[in-house]
């Protein structure tokens, strides 16, 4: 039987690899806890010794080691001879603690390099800086950056502006110049320049101007939505052009919003068509051209405008693809209207009284720019309104039953009066008005109207075959001034109108009235009587009578009013 036990020597060896084995584990584990994640011994930086320190105390040591040295102003010599200071506070230039501990290899690692460095490690090494505002400041000191040609556009011209090199530093190297002397006892650094080329250079510029900026501004263009044209020109268009640098060429850049802003203007805002009017612009009366109602896409104008600017002069037309509803009443019907002139013009005045300020300017308000086409008849009532506080009216004296009272929209016959004898002036078709019951002495005797919602109305035609403009304006009264109503025909003269004024005849008495209303005001009465006045009519600049008009005015009365104490008061 053979003897399979291993020899005694054998054992001996195993035991003491083992045994070899756990002290050199043993060691590792005191070696790797030992070193921790301190800072590699024997490492400096910047001349600081911070090896075998744990981080926050490898950062502390190089603070304190530091402290005299990073407020040292750096010298900066360029190329020209031309020195600079740079102050490390006022910079920002500094030394990055953790960054400079962190770079030294402040780790804690089981991986045998990290623990053979700490023990057999340990560099010179410099502090890590942090030296952006520092190059900041020197880009400003420094060189000049180049400057890229442009083209422009300025009250409907190219406006050039030309490139120009400049001169820069190296960052990457500057950056290192400064890591490199900054804690230096007397830090210096020399910071040569470079030429640098601009992006868009003069070809570029040249190119820029020949294919689209100067056809850009060479005319008008025009959109056209329907049966609807929209011109705009250079002196418009042109603060919505501009070009941006793109790949070292400059490309158009259009200002979406402010090309639609502009065709906007030549189109209603919400869809719907805008007739053509007349206005009186800086006292001339002007044609307001028609606006068609347009729904469209802003990228299918924008498409068609950068085409059109391009094309040569007779090209520069395009349809637009839009939803288009015309006006009734176009911008050649306003021009055939033809007002020009003013063909008549009549002021009268009235005391002071705030109800009559609110009432005759309200009511000038709204008359003001009235258009009339010929056949046309004006109605006071129907383009004024009823008089209520909503429509902007408030109480004032009417005359009511032959005697005063009060009542919405007292004051309104001023206006009634101003604006017939407008119209009379202007020889237009007299159609409907009424005067006072009885004669108020600030109007002109037989000529001036009265109104009255839903019954009493001041209407008159248009005959003429020219348009005509009403112009209302009031200027208010004040406890020591009279107001001022002006009420204006603008048209083509047609007629030239003269008046005569009879004797007044046929005088009638007052009579009394004693009242014990509440709402009594008491009145001195004078006569009424007739009175006619009478409209010629000339062609302007003939002596030659083509007819007369006469009207005939009965006024009656205005009682005397004694008021007494309501009874039972």
């Amino acid at each position: 039987m053979t003897d399979t036990r291993e020899p005694a020597g054998a054992k001996v060896v195993v035991l003491m690899l083992g045994g070899l084995l756990v002290l050199l584990a043993a060691g590792y584990v005191a070696a790797y806890l030992v070193a921790g994640d301190k800072v590699p011994r024997g490492t400096t930086i910047s001349g600081v010794e911070v090896g075998g320190l744990a981080p926050a105390e490898a950062e502390q040591a190089l603070r304190d080691g530091l402290a005299d040295r990073v407020d040292r102003s750096i010298r900066v010599v360029d190329d020209q001879g031309e020195t600079f200071q740079l102050v490390p506070d006022e910079v920002g230039l500094s030394v990055d603690y953790g960054g400079s501990v962190l770079v030294a290899g402040d780790e804690q690692s089981w991986s045998p390099s990290r623990v053979w460095d700490y023990w057999a490690g340990g560099d010179d090494l410099d502090a890590v800086i942090d030296a952006d505002g520092a190059l900041d400041t020197l880009a400003s000191l420094v060189g000049t950056p180049a400057r890229d040609g442009d083209v422009r556009f300025k009250d409907g011209r190219v406006v050039v502006v030309d490139s120009k090199p400049g001169e820069t530093f190296d960052a990457e190297a500057a950056y290192q110049a400064l890591q490199d002397v900054y804690l230096d006892e007397d830090p210096e650094i020399e910071l040569p320049t470079v030429d640098t080329r601009p992006e868009i250079d003069d070809a570029a510029v040249r190119t820029a101007l020949d294919d689209f900026a100067n056809p850009a501004m060479s005319g008008p263009v025009t959109l056209v939505f329907g049966d609807s044209p929209v011109q705009l020109g250079p002196a418009e268009f042109g603060d919505a052009l501009a070009m941006k640098a793109e790949d070292g060429a400059l490309v158009p850049d259009l200002d979406v919003d402010a090309l639609t802003a502009l065709v906007d203007d030549g189109v209603s805002e919400d869809g719907a068509p805008v007739d053509a009017t007349v206005a009186l612009v800086d006292g001339k009366p002007e044609v307001v051209p028609a606006k068609p109602g347009v729904t469209y896409d802003p990228a299918d104008v924008s498409d068609a405008f950068l085409e059109l600017v391009t094309r040569p002069d007779g090209e520069r037309e395009m349809d637009v693809e839009a939803t288009v509803d015309e006006p009734d009443f176009t911008t050649a019907d306003a021009r055939a209207l033809k007002i020009k002139e003013r063909v008549s013009t009549f002021t009268t005045y009235y005391p002071y009284a705030e109800y009559r300020n609110t009432n005759i300017g309200r009511a000038g308000a709204i008359i003001d720019g009235t258009v009339l086409k010929p056949g046309d008849t004006f109605s006071l009532n129907d383009i004024v309104g009823e008089r209520t506080r909503e429509n902007g009216f408030t109480e004032g004296f009417v005359i009511s039953n032959g005697i005063f009272a009060e009542d919405l929209g007292g004051g309104v016959s001023q206006m009634a009066t101003t604006t017939f004898n407008a119209m009379f002036f202007a020889g237009l078709e007299d159609v409907e008005h009424k005067p006072h019951s009885f004669y108020i002495d600030r109007y002109p005797v037989g000529r001036e109207a009265t109104v009255a919602w839903g019954s009493v109305d001041l209407r008159f035609r248009n005959d003429t075959p020219y348009g005509v403009l009403i112009s209302a304006k009031v200027t208010p009264s004040t406890p020591s001034s009279q107001g001022v109503v002006t009420v204006s025909m603008w048209s083509t003269k047609y007629w030239d109108i003269t008046t005569s004024t009879s004797d007044r005849y046929n005088f009638r008495a007052p009579a009394t009235r004693t009242l014990s209303t509440p709402d009594c005001y008491p009145n001195t009465g004078y006569d009424g009587f007739d009175v006619d006045v009478t409209r010629f009519f000339r062609k302007p600049g003939s002596d030659d009578l083509v007819r007369t008009e006469k009207f005939h005015t009965a006024y009656t009365p205005s009682d005397t009013v004694i008021c007494k104490p309501p009874r039972g008061a």
